[in-house]
């Protein structure tokens, strides 16, 4: 049997194998109107074609849990009934071909109001149906983008509010998996971060102030979310910046990603989901075959939190291997599906591994 096949429980949740699909923004809800951040047939065609294709867990893209939360106008959005609705006949899918459907809570904070990728990607205005970004400190991400708000205090316990909300809506919509999206430089870990967080309140400074927000919303979500279904944590695992970065203030550690690994299994995370940079624009980043899996094995070594690694793991041995090596519990692909909607039925034939295809695709074999 190979490990990477084998099932994987968390809580009362069996996922069916270790490959896992990571969270990639499709840019393809419709921006303005009624449907607004409502899953299209898109959604529905790219999200099932991973679930056909053998991989345990989906997670959606990154979901908004308010307008102001997405990157782009047409991000996913979780913040009314209608976005349930849309959900809930994906998630009633994935789970008839026995994949386990999870969600991306997310807000963009300061990278918010952009365009599509193949539309440049950079900030848009109302013009464009875009929005003043927020962020904890008035600080752009780079040169071009909008300085954004400032929040405030109470703004702040807007957003754990629209988080817990956003759950709720979600596990009406089907899904058993929540993670929050504390990566890649967006609100959670712009608070994160001494590099875009200079408040000097009880949200910013020392370490103990900028995980605040962070638990804030882990809590707000755990509480609506029910004991039995899990909740994971995607973090950055580093900001990639040195003291030789010119022009560039310190960022967030991998000692103190093993830190919040911790705090946050105290406060109900099941599984942190290791991911690295995005807060800085000119960060320096060496990327190889598997670069951040460093990352995922070394909070799995010091900390008693299970871990998923993600980052050009693209092979069936090198992804079984970080599994037998117990360097991960899980991998999450992102491009690697883009490519082939069926890699778990490709990584299963290599590894002689026994896996559940649909009858209508059963003359494949």
């Amino acid at each position: 049997m190979s490990a990477l096949f084998e099932p994987y429980t968390l809580r009362s949740l069996v996922i069916p194998n270790r490959v896992w699909m990571a969270p990639m923004c499709q840019y393809s809800a419709e921006p303005v109107g009624p449907n607004t951040g409502v899953a299209t047939d898109w959604h529905f065609a790219h999200l099932a074609a991973r679930a056909v294709g053998g991989t345990g867990l989906v997670l959606t893209e990154a979901t908004a849990v308010g307008p102001e939360g997405r990157i782009s106008p047409a991000d996913l959005g979780i913040w009314n009934d209608v976005q349930v609705a849309g959900l809930r006949r994906i998630t009633d899918f994935l789970k008839s071909q026995g994949s386990v459907p999870g969600i991306q809570l997310a807000h963009a904070g300061r990278k918010g109001s952009t365009a599509a990728p193949w539309l440049g990607g950079g900030p848009v205005g109302p013009d464009e149906h875009g929005w003043t970004p927020v962020a904890p400190s008035p600080l752009p991400f780079d040169d071009g983008y909008p300085v954004p708000h400032e929040l405030t205090a109470d703004e702040i316990q807007d957003i754990v509010g629209e988080f817990r909300e956003a759950a709720r809506r979600a596990l009406d919509a089907g899904f058993e998996v929540a993670e929050v999206h504390g990566a890649h430089g967006y609100l959670i870990g712009q608070f994160l971060s001494p590099h875009s967080n200079r408040r000097t309140d009880e949200y910013g400074g020392c370490f103990e102030n900028r995980i605040r927000f962070a638990l804030q919303v882990v809590d707000a979500v755990r509480e609506v979310w029910p004991d039995g279904l899990p909740v994971f944590f995607r973090v950055s695992a580093t900001d990639w910046l040195t003291e030789n970065d010119q022009d560039e203030r310190e960022g967030w550690t991998v000692d103190e990603t093993v830190r919040l690994a911790v705090e946050l299994r105290a406060h109900g995370v099941d599984l942190l989901d290791v991911s690295s940079g995005g807060n800085a624009p000119r960060a320096r980043i060496e990327t190889a075959p598997g670069y951040q899996v460093p990352f995922a094995e070394r909070v799995r070594s010091q900390t008693s939190l299970p871990v998923a690694a993600v980052g050009l793991i693209t092979e069936p041995q090198q992804a079984e291997k970080i599994i037998t090596e117990g360097r991960a519990d899980a991998v999450l692909l992102g491009r690697e599906l883009l490519r082939n909607p069926s890699w778990a039925q490709y990584a299963a034939r290599r590894l002689g591994a026994e896996l559940r295809r649909p009858e209508q695709y059963l003359r494949a074999v």
